[in-house]
């Protein structure tokens, strides 16, 4: 959709907008030939007004006669304190977004707006990621945010809402890309994490409040997560997965995709490895992300020693069982059993000191009595 001049976004045309925008079997495409077409919405309700459009025969309807409850219910929505719908032909809406095939005609914002023109970098992955990987994608996370990037995610389970809070960690914007309106928050549980990022960020959707999550609506989103972005990091994810969604959507539109691996045993690294051998970057450390993002980056640059100290989780010093038993436990699930015939210690002793290995965050257990190494 190209740039157009700034559309003052009063009411009445606010409203005209809207209605596009809710009309039934309208999408994104659809707006943008209108719009290519007429010039402004008002003008395309002028012509539905009088002739056909080649719409369904619900959108002609719904053009000529809207449901105003619905209108009147955003627009009350964008009157609260946060609040604010912008339109594509407004200097608000992010550059990044407008170059995409389908740029969503609206977004609903709620937070700091200005968040939305900072230099983003995507981050997703499992919703149910090993504790290792949730680990990666935190510390991930607050070195890119330390380093000039604002983080954008997707608020769900797992990857998405560890990289919220890595850069929320260390005080640093983050956006969320929601599949529902933003009258509320979905996944229930992360309504504080939603609070925390309109604090420090914001909450985006392409939807009209009042939308649930409805599973058609999260593909749809994740092209608007890779979308906003300079590129996408995977930390883990399935060969099936909604991640790798959004790391296609990403490459169709020319952004950078990296992925994290992982151990082969790991179902969860799988789909990364799928990626890389697709051509996706592999990348081990985060600086690796900024030197491959090179000039697109311009702005970012290494954390001083002093900043890192923030994306670093403090770490205890460990006398000489303690590290002989670590050196026992690999970065992917290892059983008891494993690491008493490694070590060399008893079961006993190996129970106790993984029970303070976990406590420091050293080690952390997974499902059927394994544990896996986190640093």
């Amino acid at each position: 959709m190209a740039a157009a001049s700034s559309t003052p976004n009063n009411d009445d045309t606010l409203s005209d907008w809207l209605i596009l925008h809710h009309a039934p079997g309208i999408g994104a495409v659809t707006i943008q030939h209108l719009l290519e077409r007429y010039a402004s919405p008002a003008a395309a309700l002028q012509a539905a007004a009088h002739q056909k459009l080649g719409l369904e025969p619900a959108a002609q309807r719904f053009l000529q006669q809207p449901d105003r409850e619905r209108i009147e219910r955003d627009l009350a929505w964008a009157e609260q304190p946060g609040n604010r719908i912008i339109t594509c032909r407004e200097p608000a809406y992010p550059a990044l977004l407008l170059q995409i095939a389908d740029p969503p005609p609206l977004l609903y914002v709620h937070g700091n707006i200005e968040a939305l023109g900072q230099l983003q970098l995507a981050m997703v992955g499992s919703r149910n990621p090993t504790a290792s990987g949730q680990r990666t994608a935190t510390e991930f996370a607050r070195y890119l945010a330390l380093a000039g990037l604002t983080i954008t995610s997707g608020l769900a389970l797992g990857i998405d809402a560890a990289s919220h809070r890595g850069a929320l960690d260390v005080s640093k914007p983050t956006i969320a890309v929601m599949g529902t309106g933003l009258d509320r928050v979905y996944p229930s549980r992360h309504r504080e994490l939603a609070h925390a990022i309109a604090e420090h960020g914001a909450l985006v959707s392409e939807f009209p409040t009042g939308t649930a999550p409805r599973p058609e609506n999260f593909p749809r989103r994740n092209r608007i997560i890779s979308g906003l972005s300079l590129g996408i990091l995977v930390v883990e994810a399935a060969t099936r997965s909604g991640s790798l969604i959004t790391a296609r959507c990403a490459g169709e539109q020319g952004r950078e995709v990296f992925a994290i691996p992982g151990s082969i045993h790991n179902p969860l690294a799988r789909g990364c490895h799928t990626l890389i051998r697709q051509g996706a970057k592999l990348v081990e450390t985060a600086q690796d992300v900024i030197d491959e993002l090179g000039a697109l980056a311009g702005a970012c640059a290494t954390p001083e020693p002093q900043d890192m100290d923030q994306a670093r989780a403090p770490a205890r010093e460990l006398s000489t069982d303690y590290l002989q038993l670590l050196d026992s436990i690999g970065f992917e699930p290892t059983s008891i059993d494993a690491v008493v015939e490694t070590s060399g210690l008893t079961p006993a002793e190996v129970s106790s000191m993984l029970l303070q290995l976990e406590m420091s965050g050293f080690v952390a257990s997974c499902t059927g009595g394994l544990y896996n190494r986190l640093k």
